[in-house]
């Protein structure tokens, strides 16, 4: 049975993506749910650990909807995680104290890969699905909703490394020694996100974004070919089932290959703080793309004093505004951190809004 949602109150964001005018600048923020709230710390302890508060659908529904209670955000975000699908691969994810996530099984050898099972979305990433849908219930039309996933390429590394990495040592390896094992991966991790964002959608995400967090590790021939031609094959699936809904691409590092990124149907491209806006701009507008941007701030700015805060969003806005006034969506360069004093991710929020494009 199809659940029936409040219409869209604020559509700013989804304006923004079709190049379409706005009153202000769209903004969210990378991992706007998280450690740096504190109601955000009560709940995840209620919960005991971090899988148990995502697979619970009303705790998880909770601490996505809590920052929108404390900031006039234009966008909601699941609360949820990358590794989900190395989960449902029956890889054995677990998160260490300080040491981030941990998988108890590699996936390294063509028997490994070959044993992967398809992933039925409805089962085995059920609670993925029951939160989307009860978020968009509790939204009432508040805001739009993201969907998200890994993307091939850094799921990959999770599950050939068997958690984070500083150099990727074995996904590098097989890359090299054994492409073809890599591409036999990719191939597996592609069906399974084409699927798990497929799912999203029809729970109730009206805009999916695909997490590239390691691409910039890669070399600028491999990023090509083991990580974007695996995005864009995504998001051209996507587009066959769901041509309206929107599509960012975010890779983290990847901002010198805005010309290669721009060989897809997303809607968006996110950057880093590494990469300047308006140079962004200007390269899009010389390859005659169209595309949306966002991000940029280095999540680290709001460390700083409002001032310096209110400072840096006018030049990051002034940039994304050098060509267009309006394609852009106001965010981090990455997610927040948990060291960040709510008061100054408010004074971010405002900022941008209180800027006159």
């Amino acid at each position: 049975m199809t659940v029936q949602f409040a219409p869209l109150k604020n559509d700013r964001l989804l304006r923004a993506l079709k190049f379409l005018p706005v009153d202000t600048t769209p903004v969210w923020m990378m991992r706007q749910a998280g450690r740096y709230l504190p109601e955000y710390k009560e709940v995840r302890a209620q919960a005991g650990d971090f899988l148990s508060l995502c697979k619970d659908t009303d705790k998880a529904t909770e601490v996505t909807l809590q920052p929108l209670r404390r900031f006039e955000l234009d966008a909601a975000i699941l609360f949820s995680d990358i590794l989900t699908i190395p989960d449902a691969f029956d890889l054995g994810l677990y998160f260490a104290e300080g040491e981030g996530p941990k998988l108890t099984k590699t996936v390294r050898t063509e028997a490994q890969i070959a044993a992967l099972p398809k992933i039925d979305m409805n089962s085995s990433l059920d609670y993925v699905m029951k939160a989307v849908t009860s978020i968009r219930t509790a939204l009432n039309g508040q805001v739009p909703l993201f969907g998200f996933s890994g993307s091939p390429w850094t799921l990959a590394t999770y599950m050939v490394e068997g958690g984070s990495s500083r150099d990727f040592r074995h996904t590098k390896h097989m890359m090299y020694a054994t492409p073809e094992l890599l591409h036999a991966l990719l191939a597996k991790i592609t069906d399974a996100v084409v699927d798990y964002l497929d799912a999203q959608i029809v729970a109730g995400a009206q805009i999916v974004q695909i997490f590239d967090s390691w691409g910039g590790a890669l070399g600028h021939r491999q990023f090509a070919e083991f990580s974007h031609a695996y995005n864009r094959d995504i998001v051209a699936r996507l587009k066959a089932i769901h041509p309206d809904v929107p599509v960012v691409l975010f890779t983290k590092g990847g901002g010198l290959w805005l010309d290669v990124q721009a060989d897809s149907q997303a809607d968006a491209l996110g950057l880093d703080w590494t990469m300047p806006l308006d140079k962004a701009r200007h390269t899009l507008h010389a390859l005659n793309v169209k595309k949306a941007l966002q991000g940029n701030l280095d999540p680290t700015t709001i460390f700083g004093s409002p001032e310096m805060i209110h400072s840096e969003v006018r030049r990051m806005l002034d940039d994304a505004y050098v060509l267009d006034k309006t394609g852009y969506i106001a965010n981090f360069g990455h997610g927040i951190t948990q060291w960040s004093n709510p008061e100054h991710a408010k004074v971010f929020i405002d900022a941008v809004h209180d800027y006159q494009i």
